[in-house]
This record gives C-alpha cells, structure tokens and sequence, in this order.
C-alpha cells in the first residue's frame, strides 16, 4: 500500500450502532484489556503531541457534565448522551511497523509523514487538538488524533465534520425554487461529498504529495497493475520532485536567511555608525559652542585687559606724575624753607641797620644842631663831623656789603629738581 489513508469519526457518550462510546475509544486508546481484544500483544500508546489519554479523557467528561444546548421557545438543557462530544482522526502510513523498525531510512521517512500529519492536524483543529498518540502494537505506523470542542459550552464535535457541515448549511438553506425535497437532499449529499474531498485534498496536499503517497487506491479507481506501478512510480518521482524543491526551497530560504542576516548585520553597523557620527557630530556642536562661548569669553576678556591696560597706564602716567611732582617737592620745600630762612635773616639785618642809621641820623642831627649853636665848637664838631662822616663813610661801606650779601642770600627761583633732596638734619 503507498496511498494516503486517513479517516475521520465522531463518537458520543450513549455510543453507535456498534456500541463504541467515548469511554470506550479513550479505553481502546489506552489499550484497557476490555478494548483491545483485537490486538495480540497489547502496549501503551506513545504521545507524540499534547497530552496523556487520561488527561484528554478527564478534560472531555469535566466539559460534557456541565455542556448546555439551547431549546427553541424552552430553558438550555444538559447534552443528549447521543450528542456527539470527541472527534478522532486515524491516518496511517503504508509502511509496516516491521519495516520501519529494520529499515533506518523508512523510519525517517515514517517520522517525517508523522511530523507532517501532526502540522496538518494543528492547522486544521488549534487548540480543540487535545492529543496525538502513535500505536506501535498493530500492523502499519499509524496515529490517533483526539479533538475535544471544550471551549464551546454546547460541545459539538460535528462542527470539525467538514461533510456534515456542508450538508447541514445546504438543508438549512432549503429548496431553490422549483425544487422538491428530493433534490435538496441529492444537492446535500453532493455537498458533503465534495467537503470530504476537499478535505482529502488538503491532507493530500500537505502531507501525502510531499511523502510520495498516492491520493486513491487502485482498487477505487478500477486501475490495472500495470497502471497502479506506474502511478506509483510517479508519485515517488513526485516525491523526488518535492524534495529536491523542498531542498532548493531550503538553500534558497537558507540563502534568504543569510543574506538577511548580512543585511541586517550591515544595516546594525549602518545604524551603530549613524549613531555614531550623529553622537560625534552632537559632541562636535557642543565642542564649537564650547569654543565660541571661549572665544567670547576671550575677546571680552581681551578687550577687559586692553582696558584694564589702558586704565594702568594712565595711572602709571599720573604715578610718574605724581613721583615727579614728589620728587621735585623736597627741593622746592628746601629751597622755600631756605629762601624763608634767608628772608628771615636779611629782615633782622634790615631792622639793626635801619635802626643804626636812625641812630646814625640822630646823631648827625644833634651835631648839626650843636655845630649850628655853638660856633665855638666848630673845629671840634667839625672834627667829630670828620670822624662822623668817616665812620658814616665805613657804615656806608658796611651797609653796602650788607646790601651785597643780602643780594646774594635773596633766593632766586628755583631750578626743578629729578632727585630729591637729602633730608635735613
């Protein structure tokens, strides 16, 4: 066999006409002794995805013990035991289990369509996909899929039955115009058809195409050995098809990722340097107005300094000034205090001479006086008036001197002076 098989059943707590309840797939599942009478040497199931069967049964009865429907015109009831609560998917692959465990390559094989299948199976349920176990005590690899509608409060497993909801939506809408009962239920029955090929096709499409398995059996299609072999050999050429797309897929993917990774590792260093050069720049801008407000601030203190200069120098002009002027005020003060000395001194000469001569002038009075009395007298006074006038005469000549060296000690002015004077003892 290298045809898809997968298969698809809902099952309720009263159970079908055979008697399978839901308790009794979980227990068939489980490989309870009661449920697997049909298999020779019964073992535990593998999980492959989600959780244990106990689990997933545990979830199904907590949700169907307190699941409502709703009543046309009347309150929500609890479920019917009939209202089908789990939803299974089985699919197998044509390998044997003997095969699979002698052969390393079809067990990769094996593993790659059960990778496949578990991918289509989460596609198709999200999170209703409560468990996916593998039995490895029957004949072929095969899974079960347990699909368990918990987050919906009436618990309909159907609405995961893409046939019996393409029929149902064609019944509800009713006959077109023109049309009896009978057609309505022919056009249901060829829309649910078509919803389980559609279905086919889908698992089809994801997992048997890419694992080198047929769609259809030969015996469905009335094929010929020699025309089933050469299907078959398509479907592995197919196969090969795929993979080497799948392997181009992956190298070109491969190379996408590494160019993108390049890209985006030049496209950080792109942006790290943008970061860069725009931090520099900043710093740059804060450096320029460090350097303007440094320059301003020494113009200002430039210009502060040339003024400051300015201002010293003129002081410096007054200072000298001023020096000059101290320097030359001890001569002048000597030679005032000199020329206030010699003032002094000449005045006390003027005074004893004029007072002299006074005393001079009285006397040459009195001479005259007496001369002029006494006639008798005059060769005597004339005498005295001799001596007189030569003492007069020398007075003269002393009064002269006088005068002399009081012209000499008269101070003239005085002649500036660049070093001072030494200081008066």
């Amino acid at each position: 066999m290298s045809f898809q098989f997968i298969h698809m059943e809902g099952y309720s707590r009263k159970g079908d006409g055979k008697g399978r309840t839901v308790s009794f797939v979980f227990s068939e599942a489980r490989r309870d002794p009661v449920a697997s009478v049909h298999v020779t040497n019964p073992s535990p199931p593998v999980v492959v995805y989600g959780s244990t069967i106990d689990e997933v049964e545990a979830m199904h009865d907590g949700a169907a013990a307190v699941a409502m429907t709703a009543v046309k015109g009347g309150k929500p009831r609890k479920l019917r035991q009939d209202h089908k609560t789990l939803h299974t998917i089985i699919a197998s692959h044509p390998f044997t289990m003997e095969e699979v465990r002698a052969n390393p390559a079809k067990l990769r094989e094996a593993e790659e369509w059960e990778r496949r299948t578990i991918d289509w199976l989460r596609s198709q349920y999200g999170d209703d996909l409560k468990s996916v176990v593998r039995h490895e005590d029957e004949s072929h690899f095969h899974v079960h899929a347990y699909i368990v509608p918990t987050d919906d409060p009436e618990m309909r497993a159907l609405r995961h039955h893409p046939g019996v909801v393409a029929k149902r939506a064609v019944m509800a809408a009713g006959p077109t115009e023109g049309a009896d009962t009978k057609a309505l239920s022919k056009k249901a029955d060829a829309a649910y058809r078509n919803a389980m090929r559609s279905w086919q096709d889908s698992y089809h499409d994801a997992v048997g195409l890419p694992c080198g398995l047929a769609r259809l059996g030969p015996q469905r299609r009335r094929l010929t050995r020699a025309e089933w072999r050469a299907e078959q050999v398509q479907a592995k050429a197919l196969k090969a098809t795929v993979e080497r797309a799948k392997a181009v897929k992956e190298k070109g993917e491969s190379f996408i990722a590494a160019t993108k990774d390049d890209v985006a590792r030049i496209t950080a260093e792109v942006a790290a340097a943008k970061a860069e050069a725009a931090r520099q720049l900043a710093a740059a801008k804060v450096a320029t107005e460090a350097a303007r407000e440094a320059q301003d601030k020494a113009i200002a203190a430039q210009r502060k300094a040339r003024s400051m200069m300015a201002r010293v120098r003129e002081e410096a002009a007054r200072v000298r000034e001023a020096t000059a002027r101290l320097q030359r005020l001890p001569g002048a003060l000597r030679s005032v205090l000199d020329g206030f000395r010699i003032s002094k001194v000449a005045s006390r000469i003027r005074a004893a001479v004029e007072a002299e001569m006074e005393a001079l002038r009285r006397t040459a009075a009195d001479a005259a006086d007496r001369a002029s009395a006494a006639d008798t007298g005059r060769r005597e006074a004339e005498a005295r008036a001799k001596n007189l006038r030569a003492a007069l005469t020398e007075t003269g000549r002393d009064l002269a001197t006088v005068r002399q060296e009081l012209a000499a000690l008269r101070p003239q002015d005085p002649v500036p002076s660049l070093t001072p004077a030494p200081p008066r003892q």
